[in-house]
């Protein structure tokens, strides 16, 4: 049981901090869709 919620605790805190960290590093969904090689024909 004791495994069971340390792993729902880590899939919430991995929740809950991806979308910050990945918009620190550069991974954001308007990064993502703009720029130099994005083609908008």
């Amino acid at each position: 049981m004791k495994a069971y919620l340390t792993a729902i605790a880590a899939m919430v805190v991995i929740t809950v901090a991806a979308p910050f960290v990945l918009d620190q590093i550069g991974f954001s969904a308007a990064d993502a869709g703009s720029g130099s090689a994005v083609r908008l024909d």
